[in-house]
């Protein structure tokens, strides 16, 4: 049942409003309270906590704005629910009750049953809805911040763990070097042990590496600023530095920029972005043919795009396209080395800046990605 404060020192028109807040066949019932001053008001107030007050803008010891101030002091922030009543009609009173926290006015003589009772249960339900969304977002914010501090909680420890096993990674590097150096098999067969054991230090040292670039991103103090970058000079410098694997592969790069030769990106994310998808074109080729690569740039939608195609090895995106840019996922194990960390790197830099990327893929025919840079205008 909810709880009515009826606020007036009229008697005759508390009288008027008890008859009217009387409820009809099917209505809800009100428990009323009746206040003759501003101070019996707060009183009651403090000892009802009401579910609506119903208040006189002139009482005898008090104006109906100034208590308004008073009974909010009292209430949760937005948590009061008031219907003031005037009696000059003014409208500038009813703003200025409005603008005070009133949820609604009515004019003394201007309303009747059906009225007051449609304004005071549609107050109520206005403020039980105002008080729903404020505990959901304070809910939501809490779950947001304690999200923030696992997340964060979860980099630090990363990062702390992928810098204290480096060093026993190196103290293991150099005892291994000194075994190759020193042991002798009787069984060449054996020997395939030191091989073994070279790879899994190699693949442990990347996977540590690849880790500490990923949480290190993450924990970058202050957000850089986009700058136009010119992308004949960033693929000269990606493909300088992936020069080793270009000639290994015997691979054919294909640079096409005329459609939008520069681009507005963080320069060392944008690197990184094109480093890790034109070595993974390199690395996952197809056997039975030289790596080609083509590297292009346009617009889409007012939208800046990078586009890497391959024809490599490609993959079933039917099978594995959810899991595309999961961490520690791959997808050609038996093909390449990797640790399945550069594709969720490259696709968190990229949502990073508002962006988002596509993907196309055929199983033995080669794979495109479609790096659509910063939110779509």
């Amino acid at each position: 049942m909810k709880k009515i404060l009826l606020v007036d020192d009229n008697e005759q028109d508390r009288m008027l409003y008890k008859r009217f807040l009387k409820p009809q066949l099917g209505e809800e019932r009100f428990e009323l309270h009746e206040a003759t001053s501003g101070e019996d008001a707060v009183a009651l107030f403090q000892e009802l906590r009401p579910d609506c007050v119903l208040l006189d803008h002139n009482l005898h010891d008090t104006d109906g704005l100034a208590l308004l101030g008073r009974l909010q002091e009292l209430a949760p922030p937005n948590g009061l629910c008031t219907v003031m009543i005037t009696g000059g009609g003014s409208e500038a009173l009813a703003v200025r009750a409005l603008n005070s926290g009133a949820l609604d006015y009515l004019v003394k003589g201007h309303f009747d049953r059906e009225l007051l009772g449609k304004t005071v249960r549609h107050a109520i339900e206005k403020n039980e809805w105002r008080q729903y969304q404020a505990t959901y977002h304070r809910e939501l914010q809490t779950a947001n911040q304690q999200l923030a501090r696992t997340n964060a909680d979860l980099d630090n420890f990363v990062y702390a763990a992928s810098h204290d096993l480096r060093q026993p990674v190196n103290n293991l590097r150099g005892l291994f070097e000194e075994i190759r150096q020193s042991a002798t098999f009787a069984d060449p067969a054996d020997a395939q042990l030191l091989h073994y054991m070279d790879k899994s230090l190699h693949a442990l040292s990347t996977t540590i590496d690849d880790l500490a670039t990923v949480v290190q991103e993450h924990r970058q103090p202050t957000a850089q600023l986009p700058e136009p970058v010119a992308l004949t000079d960033l693929a000269a410098d990606v493909l300088e530095t992936l020069r080793p694997q270009v000639q290994d592969t015997h691979a054919f790069v294909e640079l096409d920029f005329s459609d939008l030769a520069e681009v507005p990106c963080v320069r060392s994310n944008l690197r990184t972005i094109l480093l890790n998808l034109v070595a993974n074109a390199l690395k996952y080729r197809h056997p039975e043919r030289a790596p080609h690569v083509r590297i292009r740039s346009y617009e889409a939608a007012e939208q800046p795009v990078l586009e890497v195609q391959d024809n490599g090895l490609g993959l079933d995106l039917d099978q594995h396209g959810a899991e595309l840019f999961q961490l520690f996922r791959r997808f050609h194990p038996t093909a390449a080395e990797g640790t399945g960390v550069g594709l969720f790197l490259v696709n968190r830099l990229v949502q990073s800046q508002g962006g988002h990327i596509e993907v196309e893929s055929e199983e033995g025919q080669g794979t495109t990605f479609r790096v659509h840079l910063g939110a779509a205008k």
